[in-house]
């Protein structure tokens, strides 16, 4: 590995714990990554992620990033944990899924995507040699391949021609990004302990529901070599079981020695079954979008803040969550902020559902240890189970 060392810890059935290493962070999986898209997590300041919830690695996005504020900028600035002084372990996705998403302002070649900036219409290209340009200017500790994302019923025939050109572009991202790494460009990075500013590099594997493809693509994948391996074009619109069925046909034929993400996954029931079935890192928009909404995630399901019967509740969002939120503000508290529109309302809910679900990841991690893990997955999941229809 570049600039990551990945060692397993303790196993239980396909469920394992381990240490993964960067330059600027000693991350304990499985480990679930929050979102912050353009720098940020929404809503949730650096010092609660860092001094609170001990987050150790966040994502950052390559498309966003790209269009704004730019990555010579960024670059100009001292890289992306100089800009926004966050100082542990940055992961950035390609841009593959952002620009794939504009479906109607794109137009893709073998060569890259053209695409019009969703911000104000400029033309705008990225290729696997520009997205590891962007992200070797960013100087994140894991970088992905440029890959692209089908959707999650696509037809066979359509599968395999996205999965062909994901291979060829994630041997296009491999070679231009050992380039760079070799040619130790100024990049911003900087110098860390005994670690160097070298990057790690993830394959994507791609193939939606269909699962010849997924092994076909697993197979080229791996044949070009990287530092991780992950799980892409899942959770894009297909069924839960469909999404079960892919990670335990793949993640048993995943190369055990190197970490295994599943991209942009899930609840936290979708946590607990992705380890149960051998997966490691985990990333998702989830905790604070529904933050924003007025959704909270607890230990007995999803709770809708909005909902009248908190008008009078003095307990806290989860009697059982250790956060600052639910130490000290009650349910009809938090319903109150969110009726009157204030900003503070997104902000403290969000900060609880991100405190929870990393305390989840490490209950996970204690119980795995231990080997408690199944008795540990089926008091969770039973528990969401029956509380799951008590606040529609």
């Amino acid at each position: 590995m570049r600039n990551i060392d990945w060692k397993i810890t303790a196993q239980e059935g396909a469920a394992r714990t381990g240490i993964l290493r960067t330059r600027r962070s000693v991350i304990e999986t499985p480990v679930f990554m929050p979102v912050g898209t353009q720098g940020t997590v929404k809503g949730v300041r650096f010092e609660w992620l860092e001094d609170e919830m001990d987050a150790r690695i966040i994502l950052g996005n390559t498309y966003h990033l790209f269009l704004r504020p730019g990555a010579e900028a960024i670059r100009q600035l001292g890289g992306l944990h100089k800009f926004t002084t966050w100082n542990r372990s940055f992961l950035t996705d390609s841009g593959g899924f952002q620009v794939f998403s504009l479906t109607d302002l794109r137009k893709l070649t073998e060569e890259g995507v053209e695409f019009r900036s969703h911000l104000n219409g400029d033309k705008k290209f990225i290729s696997p040699e520009v997205s590891m340009e962007i992200q070797a200017a960013l100087g994140s500790e894991i970088v992905m391949v440029f890959d692209e994302c089908p959707p999650g019923d696509a037809g066979i025939d359509v599968t395999r021609k996205s999965l062909e050109m994901t291979a060829r572009w994630a041997k296009r991202s491999k070679n231009c990004f050992d380039e760079l790494q070799e040619s130790k460009q100024d990049t911003g990075f900087s110098e860390v302990g005994n670690l160097s500013g070298q990057q790690a590099l993830f394959g994507i594997i791609q193939g939606a529901g269909h699962l010849n493809l997924r092994k076909e693509s697993l197979d080229k994948t791996v044949e070009i070599g990287f530092d991780g391996y992950a799980i892409g074009g899942l959770s894009v619109g297909e069924e839960k079981s469909v999404m079960y069925e892919v990670i335990d046909f793949l993640a048993p034929q995943m190369p055990p020695a190197a970490p295994r993400y599943l991209m942009g996954v899930g609840t936290p029931e979708d946590l607990i079954e992705a380890v149960y079935r051998g997966v490691d890192m985990f990333d998702c928009v989830m905790p604070t979008r529904n933050g924003r909404t007025g959704s909270a995630f607890t230990a007995n399901g999803k709770l809708n803040i909005r909902n009248a019967k908190y008008a009078l509740d003095s307990e806290p969002l989860d009697a059982e969550c250790p956060c600052s939120v639910c130490r000290r503000y009650s349910k009809a508290y938090l319903r109150h902020l969110y009726q009157a529109k204030e900003m503070l309302a997104a902000t403290l809910i969000s900060h609880h559902n991100l405190a929870f679900f990393l305390d989840l990841m490490r209950r996970v991690r204690q119980s795995i240890n231990s080997g408690n893990f199944k008795k540990f997955r089926q008091t969770f999941l039973d528990k969401i189970k029956e509380n799951e229809s008590e606040d529609e």
